[in-house]
């Protein structure tokens, strides 16, 4: 609606909560919102203009989503960067989790601190083609807390967009905290009017996280930002036989390490066995995971990327794991994953235009 959402408790013939005549009107006599709606400054959000024009260097605007916290949605955001860096892609990477600033870690840029330039709030880049921001950048002690309510969060997020200078980017990664809060609202409205591609969803296969997701595609859907695709992360527990450790239990209930033993072993016996990926599931997937409840919510699946402990060790040293092999389990998932993305219809156009 032009003028702003009516509330649900708002009289007939609501004129909107933006309107000149929001509580003023003669359907506004006796509403509970009268008063509210009367004194709200009205017309458009002069920081939408100073936003739209800072993202008029943007081509494309992805937020990465989870209805649950936990599920890997940073370590994804992250990667995703990395990746889409290495294809030559100029790439901005906005952290909007104001409580739980994570990505300053994953970039492996702790400590870094932002600077200003007349052109305004300048990002800590990875690479020449990798700009990253963060409140995590703005706290003077990473152990402190970040104890605000949604107008400061949202009057943060803003600044972000209008005062950052990212200069040509091909694409901008937001990494949003978990939820469909404030900050979720905030960052639509400022980037709807400047083209936003849409959303990918990660979640983890069981239940107690799908319910949680469904809500973040309800959301999407309702807000009108596209689902460009849900990723199940944690999709299993995947690593080389030779990675895992071996215990013996006692009749105590002690564990005794024969690692060294069973390798060795396998080596002697059956050396073949330590080149397999040994897979077992750690979240119950019986549910039909994330793929079931995309075909149920007709939003596109786009892949599994297992629960490697070599990722983690790789979002742990802020690098990416796409440079070594050894994310062997993890990495061709997210190699598939992002090649599926790029073929979006809204993404199509800029992988073909540098040749990606």
């Amino acid at each position: 609606m032009e003028n702003g959402d009516v509330p649900e408790n708002a009289n007939e013939q609501c004129p909107g909560t933006l309107a000149e005549s929001a509580g003023k009107a003669d359907a506004c006599q006796g509403c509970p919102n009268q008063e509210a709606c009367a004194t709200a400054p009205k017309g458009p959000d002069p920081d939408l203009v100073a936003i739209a024009e800072r993202m008029a260097t943007v081509k494309h605007k992805i937020l990465v989503l989870s209805g649950k916290g936990g599920v890997g949605k940073s370590t994804f955001s992250a990667q995703l960067s990395f990746a889409l860096a290495a294809l030559d892609f100029q790439v901005g990477l906005l952290d909007i989790d104001i409580c739980g600033p994570s990505i300053p870690k994953m970039l492996g840029l702790e400590g870094q601190e932002i600077h200003q330039s007349n052109l305004g709030w300048s990002p800590v880049y990875v690479e020449s083609n990798l700009g990253v921001m963060s409140i995590g950048f703005m706290l003077p002690n990473p152990d402190e807390a970040v104890i605000w309510r949604g107008p400061r969060k949202n009057g943060l997020i803003k600044q972000f967009l209008k005062d950052v200078y990212w200069g040509e980017l091909d694409v901008l990664v937001v990494d949003a905290p978990p939820g469909t809060s404030d900050e979720h609202i905030s960052i639509v409205q400022c980037l709807q009017a400047t083209g936003l591609d849409g959303a990918i969803i990660v979640t983890t296969p069981q239940q107690v996280s799908l319910i949680d997701v469904r809500k973040e595609v309800s959301f999407c859907k309702k807000v009108g930002v596209p689902v460009l695709g849900v990723v199940e992360n944690m999709s299993g527990l995947a690593q080389p036989l030779s990675d895992f450790r071996f215990s013996k239990i006692t009749e105590t209930g002690e564990q005794n390490d024969v690692t060294e033993w069973a390798l060795q072993y396998m080596r002697d016996k059956a050396p073949e066995l330590l080149n397999l990926i040994a897979l077992s599931e750690v979240f119950d997937s019986s549910g039909g995971g994330a793929a079931k409840m995309c075909r149920e919510m007709e939003v596109p699946f786009l892949g599994k990327v297992p629960l490697d402990p070599q990722l983690c060790r790789a979002a742990e040293e802020g690098r990416s794991c796409f440079v070594d092999q050894r994310c062997t389990a993890s990495a061709p998932a997210l190699k598939s994953i992002i090649e599926k993305l790029l073929q979006n219809q809204a993404l199509s156009q800029m992988a073909v235009e540098n040749g990606a």
